[in-house]
Parts: structure tokens; C-alpha cells; sequence
């Protein structure tokens, strides 16, 4: 058997099923990767290395089985954890200790999993980049906002992560980092106990190592809960039933034009590459055509997105300006100056391009396009290029990323496909089907070795 560190989540859960790896060995596997990975890569927040054995070993002795009995997880720092320090990657947060879990935290914990700790978070999940290291290349940024979450998966410290997503920040660090990256259709997991930053955009999602992990993840994350008004009370799918019993071809839509235009020429002929090869195995791929001004519903993604964060800071800021770090202040100085007219006009653009989106999704299962235009830059200055993430937030459909190899200079290089809303049993069936086409298995990073 692989190391306990090596294994998958969903790998995890039917190894610790079958009584075949205990939670308390998976547990102790993962922290002494920790121990000797945080140093050098610096994903973790915060390690509760006692409380996490502890409830591996109270798991361990307990006769009950639970659905992810003993597998770990861990939290992006912008979620509330009962008596573990939350504190959203901001100075003006040091030393908060929240008083109960979030609800995606709350639902794992009951659902068996134990909690190693909280990730790297940029500040206020917003842009401004921290000192987390890209476990492929040190000189590469590893992306956020979502950043130590994907790196700690990717260099297997922990299965499966919590993350958000606001504009990119779970789709973009997967691509980056080599991992899947998956968020569902707005308000199907629950956002209590999350930090916002922009209501009406915010996402919660996961990044794993395999389509199979994101859908055993949903499976327990989704449902409704009044305590987010975001929350849809909409009846949940079967998604393992999804990824494991279907074997159709599906019908890709490929968004080409914008999204083509400005990858660089090596993601370009990849994405070709791989459509050729998805489309030899049997998938139907074809152009798709939206009418959406790809650009223009950016800037519109930019202007909510700033008004609403000013919003959520308005308590906070006046005073403490200071104490912001500098991307996150500029954006909600700007959102501050945004007029209601402006908001609406964005809002408009915004159900515009649902509608566009809507009428592309009638002829595929699918759209698929780069998850990013070029893999990870060497400007440690910032996180990374959000816009071909965008489209997938603003309209909240769900998307998810998934490694398709590594470039020429050895980094990973990702694909995103999105589906209709709700339509997330759809994606995550397409998503497995290509995953096993392409069969991408990406090594262990060279910095996680």
C-alpha cells in the first residue's frame, strides 16, 4: 500500500471503511508531512496536531461508522472553527477564536472527518499574495485566494481542502498547483461562518486530487440551510452515483474566441491537444458560440465585486485603513465610490450573461476552456490571472478544474469545464470521463519530495 500521505480522499475513506488504515495512522502520516513541508512551502495557518489525534484516536475506539469516519481535511482561514484560531490572512483579525464552526466545517466534522487545521488564506480572501510557496517552482506564484489550501493538497499533506471563491480563488490555485479545484452552482453549499467579501459572488468549494474526492465531498456538503439567505433549497443529486456508474461520452462545448485569443500559445495548442484526444475517445466536441462580451462581463464581475466588499467591510474599515493590505484596501476604496447605478448596470450584465451561457449549455453537456491563460507567472507580486475564471462565479454555474499535464518548464497545466445550474451530477460525470481519458496523473511535486 501507498503511504497513508499518498492517498486520494476518497481513496482514504475506503481504506479506513475497510479497516484496512486506521484514522489515527492516516492522521499521523499526514502531520509528519506536515512537519517537515511547512517550512519550506508554508500553507498552514495554524496545525492543531492534539486535536486532531485526539479525535482520530476517539474515532478509532468508536463502534458507529460515519460516512468519511477518520479522513482529514483541512479549512482555508476563512472559515470559523469552534476553539481554533480564525483569522482570514488579516491583521485586524489576529487572535480570534470563534465560538463555532462554519457550516461546511460543521457538516465534515459530523460526517466523520477530522479537521488537521486552517490554510493559508490572502488577506480577506482578496488579492494581495503571501508567502505560501508553489510546491512545483518557488520562483512561481501559487496563486489564491484560495492558496495554502491547494498547495497543502498538492503536496500531500492533507486530501482535500476547503476553499472560496469570490472571482477565481479555488479554480485558479488548483490549476496552478496541479490539484482539482471544484465549486458548485451558488448557494448549494452553505456559506455560515464564512468570512465574506462579496455576497452575492462568494462560493464555497473543495480542492482534492480526484473528480471522485469533489463528489464524495458535495455529497456531504450540499443541502440547504437557513442560516445563509444565499442558501438554495433546491433537492440535492446523486454525485457519487455520477462519477462512478456512468460511462457516456459526453458533449463538450469548446469556448473559443476570448479565451484562446489571450492564452499563451503553449496553453493554447495543449487545450487543442486534449480536445482532439477527449474527442478520439468518443466525445462529441464542437465549437459553442455564447454572445457574450467575455471582457465587459469582467468589468462588471469587478464592479460587484468591489461595491460588495465595501459593504462588508463597512464596520471595519473606517478607522483601520491601515491595518488592510493594499489590494483588498483599494477595493473597497473603489466599491465605496461605485454609485448604485453602476451596481445595476453590472447586475444586468451579469443576467445577461447567465442567459448566454444558458443558451450555449442547450447543445452540450459542458463548456470547456483553460482554467488559465499561461501556467503559473513568476511575478510573486500577485496571485495570478482571474479572468477566464470569471465566467463560471458570475453567473454562479458550477465548474471545476482538473490537471491535464505538466509544460515544458514542468508545471501543471489544467482544463475547466462548467455546466447549467445545479446541474452539478452533469459536470462531475463529464469532468471523471475526461479524467480518465486523459489519464493525467501528476507526479508529487519536486519541493514535496
Amino acid at each position: 500500500m501507498s503511504e497513508p500521505y499518498q492517498l486520494t480522499f476518497a481513496e482514504a475513506v475506503t481504506l479506513i471503511e475497510g479497516r484496512h488504515l486506521s484514522p489515527v495512522e492516516l492522521t499521523q502520516s499526514l502531520l509528519l508531512r506536515i512537519d517537515r513541508l511547512q517550512p519550506v512551502l508554508k500553507a498552514w495557518a495554524y496545525v492543531d496536531s492534539a486535536g486532531a489525534l485526539a479525535e482520530a484516536r476517539r474515532l478509532e475506539r468508536t463502534e458507529s461508522r460515519k460516512e468519511l469516519q477518520g479522513v482529514a481535511f483541512a479549512a482555508k482561514d476563512i472559515f470559523y472553527t469552534k476553539g481554533i484560531p480564525t483569522e482570514a490572512g488579516a491583521k485586524t483579525w489576529r487572535g480570534f477564536v470563534p465560538d463555532e464552526d462554519a457550516a461546511p466545517v460543521a457538516r465534515l466534522r459530523r460526517s466523520g472527518a477530522v479537521l488537521l487545521g486552517k490554510t493559508v488564506t490572502t488577506a480577506f480572501a482578496a488579492g494581495d499574495p503571501v508567502s505560501t510557496v508553489n510546491p512545483w517552482n518557488a520562483r512561481r506564484t501559487p496563486g489564491g485566494s484560495s492558496t495554502g489550501s491547494a498547495v497543502a493538497v498538492a503536496a500531500r499533506m492533507v486530501p482535500a481542502a476547503l476553499g472560496s471563491q469570490t472571482v477565481g480563488s479555488v479554480l485558479r490555485p488548483a490549476a496552478y498547483n496541479g490539484v482539482v479545484g471544484f465549486k458548485p452552482t451558488f448557494g448549494r453549499i452553505s456559506r455560515h461562518g464564512v468570512v465574506p467579501q462579496a455576497t452575492s459572488l462568494d462560493h464555497v468549494g473543495v480542492l482534492c486530487r480526484s473528480v471522485e474526492d469533489a463528489a464524495l465531498l458535495l455529497s456531504v456538503l450540499a443541502g440547504y440551510d437557513p442560516a445563509d439567505a444565499a442558501s438554495a433549497d433546491a433537492p440535492a443529486g446523486d454525485y457519487l452515483s455520477a462519477v462512478r456508474h456512468t460511462s457516456a461520452a459526453p458533449r463538450i462545448g469548446l469556448l473559443r474566441g476570448w479565451f484562446t485569443d489571450e492564452a499563451d500559445p503553449e496553453t493554447r495548442a495543449h487545450m487543442e491537444a486534449v480536445c482532439r484526444r477527449l474527442s478520439s475517445a468518443g466525445a462529441m466536441v464542437d465549437d459553442a458560440v455564447t454572445g457574450i462580451d467575455f471582457p465587459g462581463a469582467l468589468a462588471a464581475h469587478q464592479t460587484i465585486q468591489q461595491a460588495e466588499t465595501a459593504e462588508a467591510h463597512r464596520m471595519w474599515f473606517p478607522g483601520h485603513e491601515k491595518d488592510y493590505a493594499p489590494l483588498i484596501r483599494r477595493m473597497i476604496e473603489r466599491g465605496m465610490a461605485r454609485s448604485v447605478e453602476d451596481y445595476q448596470q453590472a447586475l444586468a450584465v451579469q443576467r445577461a450573461m447567465g442567459e448566454g451561457l444558458d443558451r450555449a449549455l442547450e447543445d452540450f453537456d459542458v463548456l470547456l476552456t483553460p482554467t488559465v491563460a499561461a501556467p503559473a507567472p513568476s511575478e510573486l507580486s500577485t496571485t495570478g490571472d482571474l479572468r477566464f475564471q470569471s465566467l463560471w462565479t458570475l453567473s454562479g454555474m458550477p465548474a471545476i478544474s482538473i490537471p491535464t499535464g505538466l509544460s515544458k518548464e514542468g508545471l501543471p497545466l489544467a482544463v475547466q469545464m462548467g455546466a447549467g445550474r445545479f446541474e452539478e451530477p452533469r459536470l462531475l460525470a463529464a469532468a471523471r470521463w475526461c479524467e480518465q481519458v486523459l489519464d493525467a496523473r501528476l507526479p508529487i511535486p519536486p519541493l514535496a519530495l
